[in-house]
């Protein structure tokens, strides 16, 4: 039992820390002007949009946890600020998909290269043992991450269609 607990405080602690360590970078004096002119939500939707790399309304409702009103006005912002656009979707055009446009993804290049900036901050700051150790637990949590995506692909594959 002992084990247990002392395994969720340490996920707890390093949760925190990622958290905080993601504000601090996030805060940084660096961040692109571009960025600034936006919501949490619009660098949420612009973020995600750079993941999926195209999305219907609906995706980004569900991704977002909202309602497709609310969706439909961060897209409207983030299309007159040049950051995304919509189209029709090949497949079904009763479907309007939302991609980034060209502006959108250099702004997504722009935030990449501040947090990475932000994060070799830190990092510089660390004796080389740290570092090794940071290394070796960068690669174990990519790994577990791959494998995690690996078993979420295989549950999908494997499921009926709903």
């Amino acid at each position: 039992m002992r084990h247990i607990d002392e395994r969720d405080v340490l996920i707890n602690r390093i949760a925190r820390i990622q958290h905080e360590l993601a504000r601090y970078i996030a805060r940084s004096r660096f961040l692109p002007g571009s960025a600034s002119n936006l919501t949490m939500r619009q660098l949420q939707v612009t973020v995600l949009l750079s993941s999926l790399g195209s999305a219907s309304g609906q995706d980004l409702a569900r991704h977002l946890g909202v309602g497709l009103a609310t969706v439909s006005g961060i897209v409207d912002r983030l299309v007159r600020h040049g950051l995304a656009s919509r189209h029709e979707d090949p497949a079904d055009r009763r479907v309007r998909r939302v991609e980034l446009t060209p502006k959108g993804k250099a702004l997504i290049e722009e935030l990449q290269d501040t947090g990475l900036a932000g994060l070799r901050r830190i990092l510089d700051h660390l004796d080389l043992d740290t570092l090794r150790m940071l290394d070796l637990v960068g690669i174990r949590m990519y790994e577990a991450g791959r494998r995690l995506r690996e078993e979420e692909a295989q549950a999908d594959s494997s499921s009926p269609p709903g």
